[in-house]
Order: C-alpha cells, then sequence, then structure tokens
C-alpha cells in the first residue's frame, strides 16, 4: 500500500504542475492487486506450486451444510478431485474427509481466509457460510457477524486476488411488500430477518464490487432447497425435508406451517446444476448479477398428498410455528425466472412428483430393508 500510495502522490503533484493551465479532474481509480482492504504488513505466505490446468481451483466455504458437500462432488467431477478445495468450522464425517481436500476456514479471519487463497491458488469461490433464518433470529449477533462481516471478508478477498465469486441469496430477501406471486428479478426488497437483510445486502455489494472493482460477481437467489443427503438445518422451508424422513421412520408428521402455504422449492440436483451453469456463463451473456432461479410451487398440503402416493398410512398434522409462519408468509409463493432462462439457458428437470419419487428412492428402501429386519 506505501507504494501505491507514493505513486497516486507522484502523479498528483505532476498533473498539478502541468503547464497547460487546464483544470484536472483526478478521480480515484483501483490499481490491479490492491484490495479495498489495507493487507496487513505481517501477512505470510507459502508458496505451492501446481501443475498447470485450465481448470479452476474451487474454494467453499461453509462447506459442510445443505449445499455444500453435493456441490464439491459435482465440481470434482467436472474439474477434477484435488482442484476443489471443501472448508468449515466443523469436524467433516468421514466419507467427505476421504472424499477431497478438506480444510479448516473461518471467514472472520480475514488473515487466515486470504492465506488460503494465496496458498492454494484459488480461482473460484463458491461462498455459503451463512446462518439460516429461522437460526439466525435466535441467535442476531452471531447471524450478522457470520452473514455480513464474513461476506465483507470473501468481497475484499476475492477483489484483490480476481476471483469468480458465488454467493447464494435467497426467496428470504424478499419481505412482505415484495411481489409475491409471482416474484420478479427486481422489485421492492424490504425483508423482516436478519437472513434476508444480510442476502439483499450481499447481493448489492456484490453488484457495486463487480461495477466498482470489476468483481466477476454471481449470484443466484435459491427456492427451498430439498435434498435426500442432509437433514434439515433450521430453515422455514426446511418441512418439505423432514416430511420424508418422519414418513419413512414414523408414518407420521408434524408440519410448522399452515397447509396452504405456497413457496418455490427446488430438488438439489437442479440447484446444483444451476449454480455450476451460471458459474460457467459467459460474462457478456449475463444481463444482471443476482438472478431468481424456480422449478415448482406447492404447499405443505400438496406436498402431503404426493408423499401419500407413496406411504398411504402417513398421517399428517399441522402445529403452527407462529415465528417460521410469519417469515413465509413474507416470502414470495412463485419465482419468476424468465431472465434466467433466456440469458444462460437455465431449465429445471424435477417436478413435484419426479422430487417424490426421487427422495423415497435415497430414503425410502434402506428404512424399509431395516425395518423388515
Amino acid at each position: 500500500m506505501p507504494i501505491v500510495k507514493n505513486v497516486s502522490r507522484a502523479v498528483s503533484q505532476l498533473l498539478q504542475s502541468s503547464g497547460c493551465g487546464c483544470g484536472i479532474s483526478i478521480v480515484p481509480v483501483r490499481c490491479i492487486g490492491v484490495s479495498p482492504r489495507q493487507v496487513a504488513s505481517d501477512a505470510s505466505f507459502h508458496s505451492v506450486s501446481f501443475s498447470e490446468s485450465d481448470h479452476p481451483r474451487v474454494l467453499i466455504t461453509g462447506g459442510l451444510g445443505q449445499l455444500g458437500v453435493g456441490l464439491a462432488k459435482l465440481l470434482r467431477k467436472r474439474f477434477g478431485k484435488n482442484n476443489v478445495i471443501l472448508s468449515d468450522i466443523r469436524k467433516p464425517a468421514d466419507n467427505v474427509f476421504y472424499s477431497g481436500p478438506f480444510i479448516y476456514a473461518d471467514i472472520l479471519d480475514y488473515k487466515n481466509l486470504r492465506e488460503i487463497v494465496v496458498n492454494n491458488r484459488i480461482t473460484w469461490l463458491f461462498h455459503y457460510s451463512a446462518l439460516l433464518s429461522a437460526v439466525g433470529e435466535a441467535n442476531v449477533p452471531l447471524a450478522r457477524a457470520v452473514n455480513i462481516t464474513g461476506l465483507h471478508n470473501v468481497l475484499d478477498i476475492a477483489a484483490e486476488h480476481n476471483l469468480r465469486l458465488f454467493v447464494p441469496s435467497t426467496i428470504g430477501a424478499f419481505g412482505p411488500t415484495s411481489p409475491r406471486d409471482p416474484t420478479p428479478d427486481l422489485c421492492i426488497q424490504r425483508p423482516r430477518t436478519i437472513y434476508g437483510v444480510s442476502k439483499v445486502h450481499a447481493e448489492l455489494m456484490g453488484e457495486y464490487y463487480h461495477y466498482r472493482y470489476g468483481l466477476d460477481f454471481r449470484c443466484l437467489r435459491y427456492p427451498g432447497i430439498i435434498s435426500a443427503d442432509s437433514q434439515p438445518g433450521g430453515g422455514t422451508t426446511d418441512y418439505a425435508v423432514q416430511i420424508f424422513h418422519d414418513a419413512i421412520k414414523m408414518g407420521k408428521f408434524q408440519c410448522n406451517l399452515k397447509p396452504d402455504t405456497r413457496l418455490p422449492m427446488m430438488y438439489i440436483d437442479d440447484c446444483l446444476k444451476a449454480t455450476l451453469e451460471v458459474m460457467e456463463a459467459p460474462a457478456e451473456a449475463l444481463t444482471m448479477r443476482t438472478y431468481n432461479i424456480s422449478a415448482m410451487s406447492f404447499t405443505p398440503e400438496e406436498l402431503a398428498q404426493e408423499v401419500q402416493k407413496h406411504v398411504p398410512e402417513l398421517q399428517v398434522t399441522y402445529n403452527v410455528d407462529e415465528v417460521r409462519q410469519a417469515i413465509a408468509d413474507s416470502w414470495p409463493m412463485n419465482f419468476d425466472d424468465r431472465n434466467a432462462r433466456r440469458d444462460w439457458g437455465w431449465k429445471h428437470d424435477y417436478d413435484l412428483p419426479e422430487l417424490v419419487t426421487t427422495m423415497f428412492s435415497f430414503l425410502g428402501s434402506d428404512s424399509r430393508i431395516a425395518q423388515a429386519n
């Protein structure tokens, strides 16, 4: 940073002493390789030599959540096992740890995160570290630190090292004053959860860094994501995962939302496919930096009816959680994702019947065998 300051001072003096007498307006410019944040002078680095490859070098933060492990598996098939590093602050399960590179990474530790990017020559960063809606409301200070301060660290590092950065957004980025059916890409966003507020902040900061510093920022607003590989993690849409586990294990399910609460949903394979597609899309094809993506939209009652086609004896009751219901009532009922389908060819594969059949194919057979034994 002292070198940059000296250069700026010399240029300023040179322009001010110009003999033409013209009034010259000096606008601030960002020098290549200089982060918006000043780098600590004691930052240490370790040089690691890798074989050159056309594939990106990928880091996934918050990688032990619902999407990170699946994304790592998809990207490793695409780019090679050793080109994709999964990271988190929790201890991974054995099958995750031995499936490919894993490291400890705390997004609140700026220096350590920066060293990871430099030492591993990262070129793509997927930032999944976040506290979800209901969990965030129970601990707002922690959600603010992880979802906002952590984002700032990632943005600065990505801008400094010219990374392609993906940050997921969500249906939670909208609020009760947003149009709900359908919800377009650009509209009023006034969420009433710290999770939603932090996601709107991420969308706007990413777009700002793109236009201010040239950061290749890309973002998708995810609907509720349904996966057979993970347990519910505190999100408002997690009922749509819990119902499958309860149907198989107990034959009964208690839903914490009203039966007619309609929300946009997506099977995880579609979600991961969309994430990879938008990251691989040519920059010139993108007319915006944040896109809605959608696949289906259903209510708890509609999902239960489809599940009962596979488990006819399933008993469904409703015990509404007022916090989650208030959150759901402020969210979109349907996403308008025409821009994603037009700009980079987004197309989903799973509708509700395919979703339910696929979930039972993963969860149902093993459980029925165990019950029979």
